[in-house]
């Protein structure tokens, strides 16, 4: 069965390869739609023409992160016919390349002779260029028999469809529908990118003759991973689909290193993020963990090729600072996007924490030794670089907005647009910032760099101790604040170091990092949970109180499932049951409206305000770690900690949980697995292979 009700743009995606077309399956021309394959859009134009006319939509259906169903049928068209004879299904999948199998049935008794044309274009356009709505030229077409080649400079791609012939930008051919048949074609294209030895895909040959691989609706199809080896049971179906649709979105997301094709990690997000961003693929990988530890493993091995090793101005490298974002393709440079930037403060620290949690859900010990001097070089980039301003906070610089090489962000935070960071009166902060988050990754990369540098047998770990209470102590008398609800931490601190006071999402990230005492936990998740920051959908980004709000903006008062998730791990960790319960709620009300895919963000409206969670314009869909957030939310619920170097796992499961029964089968622990039901309470286990105790406790 289906996922997806009736969509208005219909996304196909796997790697960083995707379709993005009208819900009848036409690319249509002059819209952000089309075949994108590493940053390039290499058609913008796919439109299917039946004698002339485009065939009457009737329905599209996604069944998968990387394939979808187009449903259409052909106006009567003889004398006296009422109801259509001929319907056409359109059966779609990306994988490397663009195939569809075009099906036509005819119900009756006289054949249907056919006229069919697909038009084609592309204008070979970065994702910046179609973001920002650049026009540019089309490629000129060249036929060549059955394909229609599009080219600039480098970059090509080929169309072909069954039996046909080109002439200029447009395959036609003729086909025999008999009576009470059918009769089917296979359209293809493929680009310039499978032959440039990039290892995202199998893109040894393009498989022109082989027609394309097509599968049955609501299958996961050849190539998903570890993350179909989880199943899901629940008495409420929402939480069910969600976490079915989340594992089937990431492994349409999964990407391949090029420099070591055996290394996963996931892209941060469709249409204009289908590449490796180290924040994201980082929080992915964590929620991911005891799903597909596999993805945390190639994640950090990905990232640890990449840390900087040098000082460069323009993309911001510095020697053990993590990779922010890596653009591949010929289009990267014509959009202004170099092949690396290190612009961002949190990824660094958050190296190291992921790092930790991959070792405690089993990382072998020779894949941790080697992964030790990255994360030595990670935590000395935080003492060393990361604080700037040299006042033991790590923080982000004003950067030189005269140089027109650089490509820089504003805020380096994952609030990152130019307006991320607000005073509660709605004045925005000026850097050098430092942000609350990052100070509480810090602490938690610090601690739990020490214990990985015990644990092999290096030193320093002390000596990272006393830094980390040392921020500690500063972080608690320099970020609090209090309003007319009470004290709370400060979203940064600004260029004078004083407290920017806006109240926003990000005290919530603070919780799982051990920076907070009981007592300021308990102030933090008052906060939270008070309708000025809970919307009843989610956690909102910056709270209703503050002059900056904007339901509608991108980082000041809307909802982002990944923060949502982040904050109710830290509540359920720290035994705030009922603020951890009141957040998981929301995302899960909000769900089966956006079709069990929740997206990069949705509005801040206040649930009472509105009957359906409101959508964001442009969010990305599916997008990594709103995907993964279904994953967080679910280990959430039980509350599930893993430390496999000694030979444990604890469970703490909410009480009372959401639904009366849940059940997990094969959550992944170090080589084996672990099934988990909680029934009414009573809460079962049975190891497989895991080498591993289970404590059931109560929750806290």
């Amino acid at each position: 069965m289906s996922d997806l009700g009736p969509l208005s743009e219909v996304l196909c995606v796997r790697g960083d390869a995707f379709v993005m077309s009208s819900p009848t399956g036409d690319v249509v021309a002059g819209t952000d739609q089309g075949f994108y394959d590493r940053d390039t859009r290499f058609l913008n134009r796919l439109e299917l023409l039946v004698d002339g006319r485009r065939p009457l939509h009737l329905a599209s259906v996604s069944t998968g992160g990387d394939s979808a169903l187009f449903h259409a049928c052909l106006s009567p068209t003889h004398p006296g016919e009422v109801d259509p004879s001929v319907s056409i299904v359109r059966q779609r999948v990306v994988d490397g390349g663009l195939r569809e199998r075009i099906m036509f049935r005819n119900s009756s008794s006289a054949a249907a002779v056919l006229d069919i044309q697909l038009m084609v274009g592309s204008d070979f356009a970065s994702v910046q260029d179609v973001k920002h709505g650049r026009v540019l030229e089309q490629g000129a077409p060249l036929a060549d028999g059955a394909i229609v080649e599009l080219r600039r400079d480098e970059d090509w791609v080929r169309v072909t469809l069954t039996d046909a012939t080109a002439v200029d930008d447009t395959l036609s051919t003729v086909i025999t529908v008999p009576g009470r048949g059918e009769a089917m074609l296979l359209v293809e294209a493929h680009t310039s990118t499978w032959h440039d030895g990039h290892a995202g895909h199998d893109r040894t040959s393009p498989r022109a003759a082989r027609g394309p691989r097509v599968r049955a609706p609501g299958g996961t199809g050849v190539g998903s991973r570890a993350t179909t080896r989880t199943t899901v049971e629940c008495s409420d179906g929402r939480l069910r689909r969600l976490v079915d649709r989340a594992l089937r979105d990431l492994a349409s997301l999964d990407q391949r290193d090029p420099e070591a094709p055996s290394d996963r990690y996931a892209a941060a997000g469709s249409p204009w993020f289908l590449t490796l961003f180290g924040r994201d693929a980082l929080w992915t990988a964590f929620m991911a963990l005891p799903f597909d530890p596999d993805l945390a493993r190639g994640t950090l091995r990905t990232l640890a090729r990449r840390q900087g090793t040098e000082e460069d101005p323009v993309t911001e490298e510095q020697p053990g600072r993590i990779v922010h974002e890596v653009r591949f393709g010929t289009a990267a440079s014509r959009g202004g996007l170099p092949e690396r930037s290190y612009g961002s403060i949190d990824a660094t620290p958050l190296f190291v924490m992921v790092t930790y949690e991959a070792w405690r859900w089993g990382l072998a010990e020779e894949e941790l030794l080697a992964l030790m001097p990255h994360v030595e070089a990670a935590l000395e980039w935080m003492r060393v670089y990361g604080d700037a301003a040299g006042d033991g906070f790590v923080e982000y610089a004003k950067h030189d907005e005269s140089d027109p090489r650089a490509l820089r962000l504003t805020n380096q935070g994952w609030k990152d647009s130019g307006d991320g960071v607000r005073y509660a009166d709605g004045t925005l902060a000026q850097a050098p910032i430092a942000l609350a988050e990052v100070q509480g990754y810090a602490y938690s990369a610090a601690m739990r760099g020490a214990d990985l540098l015990d644990h092999v047998g290096w030193p320093g770990g002390d000596g990272w101790r006393t830094w980390a209470a040392a921020l500690r102590r500063r972080f608690r008398d320099a970020f609090w604040v209090e309003d007319a609800l009470g004290p709370y931490p400060a979203i940064a601190l600004d260029e004078n170091r004083d407290p920017v006071d806006g109240p926003a999402s990000n005290m919530g990230h603070l919780l799982m990092t051990g920076l907070l005492e009981p007592s300021e936990i308990a102030r933090v998740a008052q906060r939270l949970t008070h309708p000025s920051l809970a919307s009843g959908w989610g956690l909102r980004t910056l709270a209703s109180t503050s002059g900056g709000f904007n339901p509608l903006s991108y980082h000041c008062g809307s909802v982002w499932p990944h923060d949502t998730a982040i904050a109710a791990w830290g509540l359920a960790r720290s035994g705030r049951q009922h603020e951890a319960m009141t957040l998981i709620r929301g995302l899960v009300d909000a769900a089966p409206w956006f079709d069990y895919r929740l997206p990069e963000l949705f509005a801040g409206f206040a649930a009472e305000d509105t009957v359906t969670p409101v959508p964001y314009p442009a969010a990305c869909r599916p997008q990594a770690w709103a995907s993964a957030s279904t994953l967080l939310i679910l280990r959430s619920l039980l509350v599930a900690e893993a430390d496999v170097p000694h030979g444990t796992v604890t469970l703490r499961p909410l009480t009372p949980l959401p639904c009366a029964r849940i059940a997990l089968t094969g959550l992944r622990i170090g080589d084996g697995t672990i099934d988990v039901t909680v029934d009414e309470g009573a809460v079962s286990v049975q190891v497989h292979d895991a080498g591993v105790r289970v404590g059931i406790e109560a929750a806290r």
